[in-house]
């Protein structure tokens, strides 16, 4: 046990052990081995985290725009000078391809991070209103004060930065409750920026959802909740602030519709359905998956082959080789949840591709959570396969026939995080753009946030944006003369 790197949560600037000094396993998802120990913190880390966020946050939102701008920035630097090392973290803890993490734990997460430094000023920027000619209306925008960061296992550098940066940027202080089954990035970068940020400002905190994340969202000095995750852990955080009337942000499951029509580009859909959208380095384990992909009947047989011969590429297996285009499942708990799940399509609709899983896909790595690209076909999209969200690599073909058709099976779901459109014709784009019940809707591309632009969802997938005027609160004032 001597040889696994440990790493501890950052708490009002200090580098620390949970209180309780007991540990969690952090295990690679490709070997199904354990590589390091992370904090099992609880309550009384939490508290301590909270206080200290509660501490420093007057001072922190004292600091003219441009000095919290400076200090943002030289957390940026973090992310340039240290993305190899972070990168290669992320890769051990949740088996997303290191190719993938690299484009991002470096440039990536710096950009995130400037993007908020620049906006600063959008958090302090209220308006004014002549209301007659003895009165002056006019707005301040506050921040909340301590702002609690659920962040999830997928992707947990990038959660960081969208959420964390813009809280900072808008004068609050933060603290993050870090995913047990992938938080040694995270951690890591609370040691890097412990000495760059004032104490306090911001805390990193990993635990057990039912025991730190629960103490977070309950405490009530926490001003906002940020979270990313599960529509169920969503609802259970929703009744948890409510006893203190707590706002959130949440960003939650989808079931996302991807949608070609047989006007289409069928190369270019090909991709986007495929690897662009289900079948990636990070195993389909992505909120925005395309994992409903409904086609038109004329150009169906087509697609299929096209998407066959894409899938047929596929490498799956160690992450950190420059060969493999696909990686494991996180952990056996979700590997579990995803075999289920494909054991409910092979006995309710037709298997076009794949459908194996367990260690015979990658030989060399037999601990490994492997599962192929699998994809199923239906015209009911009332089955567990085409309602709930999987979080793997697994997809299901919806055939219609008509535009109406694919609207109202698009919107024929619980979630409402994002959709896809494939079509040369403007009007209809235009169509689904306006019918289609998401968040987000690309057309002719897909998996595209961008972060000049909102990204959240309807209905069970959420609502509000991990965005710098989210995270402050709008005062009105009248002075008469």
């Amino acid at each position: 046990m001597s040889n696994l790197e440990e790493f501890r949560n950052l708490i009002g600037g200090r580098i620390c052990a949970a209180a309780s000094g007991r540990l969690l396993d952090s295990v690679n998802p490709a070997t199904g081995e354990v590589w390091a120990k992370v904090p099992a913190s609880d309550a009384v880390d939490i508290d301590s985290a909270v206080n200290a966020a509660r501490q420093a946050q007057s001072a922190w939102a004292a600091l003219p725009a441009a000095a919290r701008s400076q200090y943002l920035k030289q957390v940026s630097q973090i992310f340039i000078k240290h993305g190899e090392e972070l990168a290669r973290l992320e890769t051990l803890d949740n088996g997303k391809l290191a190719s993938e993490n690299k484009s991002r734990a470096g440039v990536g997460m710096a950009l995130v991070w400037e993007r908020a430094a620049g906006a600063t000023l959008e958090g302090v920027t209220g308006r004014s209103v002549i209301l007659d000619p003895t009165k002056l209306g006019f707005t301040l925008r506050e921040p909340y004060g301590v702002v609690a960061a659920i962040i999830p296992w997928n992707n947990p550098l990038l959660f960081l930065a969208n959420k964390a940066a813009a809280a900072l940027a808008a004068g609050n202080t933060v603290v993050v409750k870090s995913p047990e089954q992938a938080s040694a990035a995270m951690l890591r970068v609370g040691e890097l920026i412990a000495d760059i940020l004032p104490p306090g400002v911001i805390s990193i905190v990993c635990g057990l959802g039912s025991e730190a994340g629960e103490a977070l969202v309950r405490h009530p000095f926490v001003g906002k909740i940020t979270m990313t995750g599960s529509s169920e852990t969503g609802r259970r955080i929703q009744r948890a602030a409510a006893d203190t009337l707590t706002p959130a942000i949440f960003e939650l499951g989808g079931k996302s519709p991807n949608i070609v029509l047989d006007d289409a580009d069928l190369a270019a859909a090909a991709i986007g359905v495929t690897t662009g959208s289900i079948y990636t380095g990070n195993a389909g384990q992505i909120c925005v998956a395309g994992s409903r992909i409904l086609v038109q009947r004329k150009v169906l047989d087509d697609l299929i082959d096209r998407m066959k011969s894409i899938v047929g590429k596929i490498v799956l297996g160690d992450p950190f080789s420059d060969a493999t285009t696909m990686g494991p499942i996180v952990s056996q708990t979700q590997f579990d949840r995803v075999t289920g799940y494909i054991a409910d399509g092979r006995r309710e609709a037709k298997l076009v591709f794949g459908g194996r899983s367990g260690s015979e896909l990658v030989p060399g790595m037999p601990g490994g959570y492997w599962v192929e690209p699998t994809l199923f076909m239906t015209e009911n999209n009332a089955l567990n396969i085409c309602q709930e969200e999987i979080f793997g690599p697994v997809a299901v073909i919806i055939p219609f026939d008509t535009d109406d058709e694919a609207i109202a099976i698009a919107n024929d779901s619980k979630y409402g995080l994002a959709a896809g459109v494939w079509t040369r014709d403007l009007a209809r784009a235009h169509r689904f753009v306006r019918d289609i019940a998401a968040g987000s809707i690309w057309v002719n591309i897909y998996r595209q946030p961008r972060y000049e632009l909102p990204f959240g969802g309807f209905k069970d997938s959420g609502y509000g944006h991990d965005e710098l005027l989210e995270f402050t609160r709008e005062k009105a004032a009248i002075i008469a003369s």
